[in-house]
């Protein structure tokens, strides 16, 4: 499959606020601009801003990122319909076609597993949207890792802590093929190892593997044996608060998340009368970090967060990895001057392809060191 181009600028125009549908008999109670439309009788519609692809064989005959990465969807749960994308760089799938001497060899050189989370404020995305399936093929290859996206439930069909849920029902089908060897995901599993695993994620779907990587602290993580848990990244983590930072008063032009789509989402994300002051919202908020960090029996995986300049997430970010820190978890993060939000998927300017370069040498950087 050859390269997904995107429009050079693809921009997503939130609405300021809750609108009516002209012509329609049937209110609109929510509404983020061409992406999402929530209706009074509870029908919610997602128009197709974002093109879906399919998954993909390498192609020897292409010498671009997505045409060296073999992509397949493998189904986690049918009755919840959760699947995933897998992503092998080529140099791996060739291993396993050869001799039984390259087979051996093959042991030796098993690599990495990113099990990534989309973004779309817990409410839109998908892990078959071109800008994830081009993005996560070219990380693939740049970190020589396999990748594991996970498509998780929506809401507000399914609202919090629906997508927490699959994540950690994502985890627990690592575990079986970890321990079963099932013949039928040989092609990506006999490359990976097991024993080095890193949660990561964008926006809401950073804020997903926050809150894995805190219930990796419980006993939860012995459920999950033998699977070995090694760092989490964040990228422009999606969190909130009632009180506003500097940042999101600010909402920067360049980001593609404004402070009304950001309370839209969480509107239609968390659960029925909760304030934005929620955990699951504001990882700041009492409760939280401070009495996750203070346990001093639970061993915290490292973290790198990856933050926009532009971003009207950044001050909050910036708490978060300043509150982390205090507790002595291992923290580390990099912002990105002169981008906003998703810039690594949504916009193709010279500026966000050199910075998502960047961010691609850093993440590769921290799982090499852990």
């Amino acid at each position: 499959m050859g390269a997904v181009v995107l429009n050079q600028n693809l921009h997503l125009n939130p609405s300021k606020g809750p609108q009516k549908l002209i012509g329609n008999n049937n209110d609109v109670i929510e509404e983020i601009g061409g992406l999402i439309r929530v209706y009074k009788d509870g029908k919610v519609e997602r128009p197709q801003i974002v093109p879906c692809v399919a998954a993909s064989l390498a192609d020897p005959n292409h010498d671009d990122q997505l045409g060296v990465v073999t992509s397949m969807d493998v189904v986690i749960d049918k009755s919840t319909n959760v699947w995933a994308r897998f992503y092998v760089p080529k140099m791996s799938t060739a291993i396993i076609t050869t001799t039984a001497a390259t087979q051996l060899l093959a042991q030796k050189l098993k690599i990495p597993l990113l099990v990534y989370f989309h973004g779309g404020g817990f409410c839109v995305g998908s892990a078959a949207w071109s800008c994830y399936h081009e993005f996560l093929s070219n990380l693939s290859t740049k970190l020589s890792c396999i990748i594991m996206s996970v498509n998780y439930r929506l809401a507000p069909e399914n609202p919090l802590p629906a997508a927490y849920e699959d994540g950690f029902k994502a985890l627990s089908w690592l575990k079986r093929q970890a321990v079963e060897r099932n013949e039928n995901e040989w092609w990506w599993s006999e490359q990976c190892d097991f024993s080095k695993i890193f949660l990561v994620g964008d926006s809401a779907g950073a804020n997903i593997a926050y809150n894995l990587s805190m219930r990796l602290n419980s006993d939860d993580a012995k459920r999950l044996k033998p699977l070995t848990f090694k760092g989490t990244v964040l990228v422009q983590p999606f969190f909130g608060g009632e009180s506003r930072t500097e940042s999101e008063k600010f909402s920067p032009r360049r980001s593609a998340l404004s402070l009304a789509a950001s309370d839209t989402y969480w509107r239609l994300a968390l659960p029925a009368g909760a304030t934005r002051d929620h955990p699951w919202c504001n990882p700041m908020a009492k409760g939280s970090v401070e009495e996750v960090s203070n346990d001093n029996d639970k061993i915290l995986l490292p973290m790198m967060v990856c933050i926009s300049e532009m971003d009207i997430l950044k001050d909050r970010n910036l708490e978060f990895c300043g509150a982390l820190g205090k507790k002595m978890m291992k923290v580390e993060y990099v912002v990105y001057g002169g981008v906003g939000h998703a810039f690594q998927i949504l916009n193709k300017s010279q500026l966000s392809q050199t910075r998502t370069q960047e961010m691609m040498a850093h993440i590769k950087a921290f799982i090499i060191r852990y």
